[in-house]
């Protein structure tokens, strides 16, 4: 139960220096520093880090200075409260993060303050890069399971479609395909083949993709 967490965080936050109190207008504990202005800190307590512990938080922000999610340590260390996208989020809303073990140790797994993550050039690059290949709108989003038309896959279809007429150098379809030599020499799904130097042509595998594909890729030159 919440209640088994409340007197080891009581401790933990009053070894903080403030004076803590439990159910104080809705929130779980209410600490209190010394000195004009106060410092108002609020800690919610749940069993497991859930959703619902999380808006509880985020409903105390405009109320208090500083906010603590507390949870119950799980056996193993593979609770949700380990979870490197869990830590993440409470960086991320400034929250801080406690898990009380077994025995009513309390353990700091993220400190309450205020964050700004750090922008990755490279992977937003490649999400820049990805949709300004693409054609049209190939891929209903959320359908992860299925194979997915990427701006790779499009060039490669569209290299196929070519070769069906007949073997041919990647200097001839670069216009079509951009990334024609490259795509031809990495053969990443088999569909082609090199007959003689520069020149390629389909395989048995690459005429079965076309007519898999065809459908899917009619659609996003549709949409182009």
């Amino acid at each position: 139960m919440e209640t088994d967490l409340y007197a080891p965080i009581k401790r933990h936050l009053e070894g903080l220096g403030l004076e803590v109190k439990g159910e104080i207008r809705g929130c779980d504990l209410v600490g209190l520093s010394d000195g004009e202005p106060e410092l108002v800190v609020v800690c919610e307590l749940k069993q497991t880090f859930t959703l619902e512990l999380v808006l509880q938080a985020v409903e105390r922000t405009a109320a208090c200075d500083e906010i603590w999610l507390a949870v119950a340590a799980s056996r193993r260390g593979r609770g949700r409260e380990n979870d490197r996208r869990v830590k993440k989020l409470c960086r991320f809303l400034g929250f801080g993060l406690l898990a009380v073990a077994a025995g009513g140790r309390v353990d700091v797994i993220v400190e309450p303050e205020p964050w700004k993550p750090r922008r990755d050039a490279k992977r937003r690059s490649r999400l820049v890069t990805e949709h300004r290949r693409r054609r049209g709108d190939p891929v209903v989003g959320g359908s992860t399971r299925v194979p997915q038309l990427t701006a790779y896959r499009q060039q490669a279809l569209a290299l196929a479609d070519l070769l069906a007429e007949g073997p041919r150098r990647p200097r001839d379809l670069t216009d079509e395909a951009p990334e024609a030599a490259k795509i031809l020499r990495g053969n990443v799904y088999g569909w082609f083949e090199r007959i003689e130097r520069g020149v390629y042509a389909l395989t048995e595998s690459g005429h079965a993709a076309r007519a898999a594909w065809a459908p899917r890729t009619r659609s996003a030159e549709a949409e182009a």
